[in-house]
């Protein structure tokens, strides 16, 4: 399936969903709690709003899964074989301390697989886009797009980047068996952007997170010659069951066998 002729117009809806969220960032902004406890604000629901009607507008044909709109029972969305997935603002928490470590994602979604991926940091901007077999780049504040490429270190201190607002004891678990390493914490899809640009060589996710948080940066992750798999070393796949939780993931070359034997070596019960 060839969705390249999508990117232009997607990266556009990116930019304007973008713009809205920055225009509440720099107000003072009320903060609510959703029914599980994580913080919304008015820049999450402005951007989803923006966004769907965008895709809409695009692809009427395609459904739409958003964060802000996730209650569509199973039996329906098991029906999709394609359908935008989509976080208008990943890092909510970031963004509430307005550090700029947050993201607008949008993916498409084809028979379970990320096929296009954009991911928009406003707080520089910094853009992030993919689409199957085009290669993924990234553009700072409108400069011309960069081709990504992964990459990795030989030999330790590893270069990890975990999450800033997310630990887990599987997560100080690892950090104490892996060996030397230097650690950058990132919020957001931005970790998976960091591997993309071989600006670190591991993200290891030991702790919860929903299909939304990952399937664009997963597109530009595969783009860019890497993986994201779950501990059994299987590529995360999309709208498989009824829980939109995804499993414990790494992200790294796509080849590297260090590290899945590690992850495997620190859990409870291994596999």
């Amino acid at each position: 399936m060839d969705c390249s002729d999508l990117l232009e117009p997607v990266i556009a809806i990116a930019k304007a969903a973008a713009k809205a969220v920055l225009e509440v960032y720099s107000e003072d902004f009320e903060i609510t709690e959703k029914s599980d406890h994580s913080p919304l604000t008015r820049a999450d629901l402005q951007s989803h709003h923006l966004i769907v009607k965008g895709l809409q507008g695009l692809s009427p044909h395609y459904p739409i899964l958003s964060e802000e709109a996730a209650d569509i029972p199973y039996e329906v969305r098991s029906t999709w074989s394609t359908y935008w997935l989509v976080d208008p603002l990943d890092g909510t928490k970031e963004f509430i301390k307005r550090n700029g470590e947050f993201t607008v994602n949008i993916a498409l979604i084809h028979h379970h697989q990320p096929l296009l991926g954009v991911v928009l940091a406003p707080v520089p901007e910094r853009l992030y886009f993919a689409a199957m077999g085009q290669g993924a780049y990234r553009s700072v504040a409108g400069q011309p797009p960069v081709r990504l490429q992964v990459g990795g270190t030989e030999e330790g201190p590893w270069r990890l980047i975990g999450s800033r607002s997310h630990g887990s004891n599987e997560w100080d678990r690892f950090l104490e068996t892996v060996g030397p390493y230097v650690l950058e914490t990132v919020g957001s899809s931005l970790k998976f952007c960091r591997i993309a640009e071989a600006s670190a060589d591991l993200y290891p996710r030991f702790g919860p997170t929903s299909e939304w948080d990952t399937a664009a940066a997963h597109a530009i992750v595969l783009e860019a010659g890497g993986t994201v798999c779950d501990l059994q070393g299987v590529e995360l796949l999309y709208n498989m069951k009824p829980s939109l939780l995804n499993p414990f993931f790494l992200v790294h070359a796509k080849g590297d066998q260090r590290w899945l034997p590690l992850a495997q070596s620190i859990l409870p019960h291994p596999l």
